[in-house]
Formats: C-alpha cells, structure tokens, sequence
C-alpha cells in the first residue's frame, strides 16, 4: 500500500501498510523512532543528533512553544476531498513538510543521506542535502533531482565562489545559505558523550562500537567495506577531513567574517531559487528579502546554536508580517501533524524537520523514512477533517487561538 492509499482508506484510523517491515510495525508516531535509535546507535552518535547545546532551553523550548496554541474546530464541512498537497517555488509537493538538512546522516544511518534523499523523492517532498554531510551532494542529487542543498558559507570569496560554482554544476534549483552559524554553538554535550568531530579513536570509541552491533556491522563497518572511510564532503568545492582520524580538523573557514554584502555575492552567482535559513527577527527577514533571497526558513537550529534562543513558533508571525511577498518556512521542534497545522496557521507555507526522519533512517533505512513520512501524512490528514478543512490555507481562518488566556466567541 502506498502513501497515498494509506490516505485515501485511512479514514479516522491508524492504517499501517502491509508491506512496513516488520520491525516498523510498532512505531506509530514520529516520537517512537528516537527511543527505538538509541538503541541502535552509539551513545556518542545517538547524542550528537540528539542533543542542543549548554542547557538545552531553546531545544525544550522549541517543544514547548506548541503547546501555547489551541485549535478552534468547525464541524459538518464536508471534508471528504481535502488535500495537503502544497505549491512551492512553482513546485506541487504532496505534503506541506520537507526533511531539514542533517549533518553526518551517514555517521547514524547506512548512507543516509541517500536513504533520506531516496524516501523523500518517492513521497514527492523536499529532502534539503547537508553542508556537512558524508555523502558527496552530486551523489545525493542523482539519487532525487528535486532535492535542494545547504550551505555553510564559508568567509572568504573565492571559496564561496566555488562552492556556489559546484552546487550549480551539480544541478540543483534550489540552495539554502544556514546563516546562524557565525561560531558554532556550545555543544557541551557533545564532550560529555565522548562525541567529537572527526571522531577521534579510543577504547571507550570501540567499546560503544561493539555494545551496538547492529550499527557497526549495518552501517560503521558496511560503510567502510563498501565505500570506503567517510569524509566531509560538502562543506567547501573540494573534499574534507576523514569522519574518523586522531589528527585531522576540519575546517570551517572564517564564518565570523560572513555580512549581508556576501548574501549579495550569492545572489549575484546562483541563478537558482536561494532560501535564507536561521532567520528570527523581522530586520532580519527584510534585509534577506532586500538581498535578493526568495525564501526563508525562520529556525534556532533545532537548538543547536544559542541556547535561549527564542522558539521559531513564537516569532513566526512577526517574520511573515514584515515580508508577506515571500514564502516563509520554519522548522525547529516539529513532531507532530498537529505541530505543522499549527505553523502553518501562524504563516509558515512549508514546515521542515529533522531529527525524527534521522532516527527513521538509523533504525529502518529508507524505508523507515518512508514510513515516518507516511505516519506524518496520516496525522495531517486526518486532524484536518477534524479541524473542518479541506484545504490548507484555512487553518489562517481562525482556526488556532492561544490556549490560555481570555476566550472569546470564534467565527
């Protein structure tokens, strides 16, 4: 059974499809893959996709900012003809939401990138390929022609000129420039779990390794035999450090130098569609807007960069007020089907998400990809004719007012 015919017969019910693999079964939600991930993955891996950074607050609070909202229902609509099906960038994508770039993907899942690349094209969604990613981003484009890529710029002209010049020879439409990435962020959780990159060999290293032997066998080891060590691929024109060494560092270049003058410059050399990802202030969106980007994605991270970062929920609305000529996306926190209709009553045109359709892959491959899509698309499907839309857009039309607070009458 299809995605699609998992819609059409679903009806107010959980459907799984007779052919999910057997170990799918009991996942039933986006949230059921990450505690089925860690206990497949390394526990330097599992933390490396699951944590934030210092506290961990904008990663709770990404979370949190959902529950802030409450739907307003209306009944006897005559929903049996809704459709998400979403127009982006000239596009129609089946599904309001798209898989976020994930660094390392093919550190936790067997080339995941690939297996994320794969599941997205066939459930006709955008799958956004990584600036530090494993897997070189020409492999990934042949894998889905539609897929967009992620940029890390670096801070000196000549290499973002020819890192744009790859991005472009290798046939992608649509480049995402992450622009929240001046310094990393203080990934302290990342020591604490003995995480560090490249992974640098040790005992502890190998011991995780053993303990978890679907993965080093799936995956680590599979990787290793077939294609050899792994390397950063698509941070820079040419390839970078190993993924494991005890001497190599990898190199950032001087990201604390990037201005507005540089988004400048990659707009004067990308023909393609260029989306601005990191954006939460209004100022913000207009000056992205005045360089010439046409999109943004409104996000903290997922709580990765500055912890305390306002949750991109919250500020969303102010975004899409101050450039209503633009489609705004966001992502950071989403989970549920639920958390996409509340986005996109607040604005949001697209939701992307990350983690959740990582942990899909380390414990599934592609198909369990394919299969959190699947699950997320039923969500979407069925809260809508619970909500009493048929269409998309009318989630804007009153249906979500904050869940605490003054009531009044609605519509």
């Amino acid at each position: 059974m299809s995605a699609s015919q998992a819609l059409a017969t679903s009806g107010g019910t959980r459907t799984i499809a007779t052919d999910t693999p057997r170990r799918l079964r009991s996942i039933l939600s986006l949230e059921d893959f990450e505690p089925a991930a860690r206990r497949v993955l390394p526990r330097p891996v599992y933390g490396y996709v699951a944590g934030g950074c210092e506290t961990d607050a904008s990663l709770a609070g990404n979370r949190s900012a959902f529950a802030e909202w409450g739907f307003v229902t209306r009944v006897l609509q005559g929903v049996a003809q809704r459709s998400q099906a979403t127009t982006l960038f000239g596009k129609t994508w089946s599904a309001p939401f798209g898989i976020a770039p994930m660094g390392m993907c093919a550190l936790a899942a067997y080339r995941g990138d690939l297996a994320l690349a794969q599941a997205a094209a066939a459930a006709n969604i955008p799958m956004v390929c990584s600036g530090t990613g494993l897997i070189a981003l020409e492999d990934v484009r042949r894998a889905n022609p539609d897929a967009w890529f992620q940029a890390y710029v670096p801070g000196e002209t000549a290499r973002i000129e020819a890192l744009v010049e790859r991005v472009a020879r290798a046939g992608y439409g649509t480049l995402v420039v992450t622009a929240d990435t001046a310094v990393s962020g203080n990934r302290e959780n990342h020591v604490r779990v003995g995480f560090s990159s490249p992974l640098r060999p040790s005992v502890a290293l190998a011991w995780q390794g053993v303990t978890h032997p679907r993965w080093l066998f799936g995956s680590f080891l599979r990787t290793l035999a077939q294609h050899g060590m792994p390397h950063f691929e698509n941070s820079q024109a040419t390839r970078g450090a190993p993924i494991l060494s005890r001497n190599a560092v990898r190199d950032f270049g001087a990201r604390d130098h990037l201005g507005w003058e540089h988004l400048g410059l990659i707009r004067r050399l990308w023909k393609g569609q260029l989306v601005v990802k990191g954006i939460l202030s209004a100022a913000d969106a207009r000056s992205a807007r005045d360089c010439g980007a046409d999109g943004l994605i409104v996000s903290n991270h997922g709580g990765r960069q500055l912890d305390g970062a306002v949750s991109p929920l919250r500020v969303l609305p102010s975004v899409v007020a101050a450039v209503p000529e633009l489609p705004v996306m966001m992502d950071s926190g989403v989970r549920r089907g639920n958390d996409v209709l509340k986005a996109i009553a607040l604005g949001a045109r697209f939701v992307f998400i990350g983690r959740p359709f990582l942990y899909a892959a380390a414990v599934g491959g592609e198909p369990g990809v394919r299969h959190g899509i699947t699950l997320l698309q039923q969500e979407i499907h069925r809260n809508m004719a619970l909500l009493g839309i048929s269409r998309l857009e009318q989630m804007r039309e009153g249906r979500l007012v904050p869940a605490q607070g003054p009531l009044s009458s609605a519509g």
